[in-house]
């Protein structure tokens, strides 16, 4: 997806999926088109849907990758929700973004796929791969000396407060899953209850 692209569908989703998404925003905080500054009050439906698509925006995921962990998150004790929102933050890709490792979720996807992490000492190049409490991730070591990654070692990359289920040493390129997080510590803009409510009709 081209930069500009990122900036039409973040203004849509009213959510900044990439920092020159943010800083447009602030010039322009209304929807995109011809109607943006005056919406009409939306059905419950356009709600849930808009809300499924945040989710999806964020995380970078296909209707089908929302869908299939949707399916496992009703499997599971708890709130489905919930569920749904720790599930996705387990990803691989969302861990190597959460610790600093890559700018956005696009950068973090192309990242893992290019093969720059090892988990646990082994070579993973899966985005959603999934971790567990306690895993080890680490950028490879013919990576470290690349421009991106000398950046993340620097900090440049590094949110203001790192989650508390990350346990991240960006000058060793190091990182650690501490544990699977809970819904309120996941930093990413949903209501989740209507992402079930659309997917329960």
């Amino acid at each position: 997806m081209q930069a500009k692209a990122k900036v039409k569908l973040s203004r849509s989703l009213g959510i900044a999926l990439t920092p020159k998404a943010a800083k447009y925003m602030e010039r322009r905080p209304y929807p995109p088109g011809q109607h943006g500054r005056g919406r009409k009050k939306e059905s419950d439906y356009k709600n849930q849907l808009v809300e499924k698509q945040r989710l999806r925006a964020q995380y970078n995921i296909s209707e089908r990758q929302l869908r299939n962990a949707y399916a496992e998150a009703v499997r599971k004790p708890g709130k489905t929700g919930e569920n749904l929102v720790t599930l996705l933050e387990s990803r691989l890709d969302a861990f190597v973004l959460r610790a600093g490792f890559a700018r956005t979720i696009y950068q973090a996807r192309q990242f893992v796929n290019h093969g720059h992490f090892t988990v646990n000492g082994r070579k993973v190049d899966i985005a959603s791969y999934r971790l567990k409490a306690g895993d080890f991730v680490q950028v490879r070591k013919k990576s470290r000396e690349t421009t991106p990654f000398q950046l993340a070692a620097a900090g440049a990359w590094a949110g203001e407060v790192t989650p508390a289920y990350i346990e991240a040493h960006l000058e060793g390129l190091i990182a650690r899953f501490l544990s699977v997080p809970e819904r309120k510590q996941v930093p990413v803009i949903c209501d989740e209850q209507l992402i079930v409510e659309f997917y329960s009709k």
